[in-house]
C-alpha cells in the first residue's frame, strides 16, 4: 500500500502522537518508518487523497506536534511514497543531507511575508519623476490615434513599475535578513510584488516580527505588509 509521509526526524526524536490522527476519511493511523538516524513519520495514504480542509489540518496537526518536541522536516501535503521499503530507502540514500538540513532547521521557524504597494501611488511616483513619460503621457492625452507614442509609453511605465518593485523588494528583503537565519525568495504573487520567506530562531521571533512591523512602519500607508507565521520551515527543507 502506498505510504504518506507527514515528517522527517532524527531517530531519537520524541513521538508524541496520542490523539493526533492522519489524513483519510477514517483517519489514517501514524506510525514510523525507521533508517539510521532518522525517522519518518508516516501513515497508509488514502486513495484519491484531495487537499480537504480536513486532510490539511491533519497533515499539519502532525507536524506542529512533532516541531513543538524539537526539529523535525516538514513534507509538503501529498507526498506519498511507493511503501514502507521506499521511504526507508529515501531516508538511507539522504541520510547525510537530511541530518544536515534538521541540524539548520532545529529551533527555528518559518514566517512568510508578502508585500504589495497601492498601484496608483506606484504609478505618480513614476509620472512625477519621468520626463519621458510625462512627455509621452501628454502626446497620448492631446492625439487619441498615436499608438506608437501608446505602445511606448506603455512599455516605458512596466519596465519602470518591475525595476522600482525589484528594487523595493531587494532593499526590504536586506533589512529583515540581519533578524534571520536564512530567506527564501518565491515568485510573486498576482497581487504582491514581494514573497519571501525568513528562517527565524524561535527565541528570536518576537524581535523578528518587531523589525517588520518597524520596516512596514517606514514604508508609509502605501504599502501593505502581510506576515504569517510561525509556519513549520517549509521553505527551508
Amino acid at each position: 500500500m502506498p505510504t504518506y509521509v507527514y515528517a522527517i526526524t532524527e531517530a531519537g526524536h520524541p513521538l508524541r502522537l496520542d490523539g493526533i490522527e492522519g489524513v483519510g476519511d477514517p483517519a489514517a493511523e501514524l506510525r514510523t518508518v525507521r533508517a539510521e538516524g532518522l525517522s519518518a513519520v508516516v501513515s497508509d495514504a488514502p486513495p484519491h487523497l484531495r487537499a480537504k480542509r480536513r486532510d490539511l489540518a491533519a497533515h499539519q496537526n502532525v507536524q506542529e506536534r512533532l516541531l513543538a518536541d524539537g526539529a523535525a522536516l516538514p513534507m509538503r501535503f501529498g507526498l506519498v511514497g511507493a511503501d514502507d521499503d521506499q521511504v526507508a530507502a529515501a531516508l538511507e540514500e539522504q541520510r547525510d543531507t537530511y541530518t544536515e538540513r534538521l541540524t539548520e532547521v532545529g529551533g527555528c521557524v518559518e514566517y512568510n511575508l508578502k508585500v504589495a504597494r497601492d498601484e496608483d501611488d506606484l504609478l505618480r511616483d513614476i509620472v512625477a519623476e519621468s520626463a519621458e513619460i510625462q512627455r509621452l503621457n501628454d502626446r497620448t492625452r492631446q492625439d487619441p490615434g498615436a499608438h506608437h507614442d501608446r505602445m511606448a509609453l506603455g512599455e516605458l511605465v512596466s519596465r519602470e513599475v518591475q525595476a522600482r518593485q525589484d528594487r523595493t523588494g531587494t532593499d526590504v528583503v536586506a533589512r529583515l535578513a540581519p533578524a534571520a537565519e536564512r530567506t527564501a525568495v518565491a515568485d510573486p504573487t498576482k497581487n504582491h510584488f514581494l514573497n519571501v520567506s525568513f528562517l527565524v530562531r524561535r527565541e528570536k521571533a518576537g524581535a523578528f516580527s518587531a523589525a517588520v512591523h518597524e520596516e512596514a512602519g517606514q514604508r508609509g500607508d502605501a504599502y501593505t505588509f502581510t506576515l504569517n507565521g510561525p509556519l513549520p520551515p517549509y521553505s527551508f527543507v
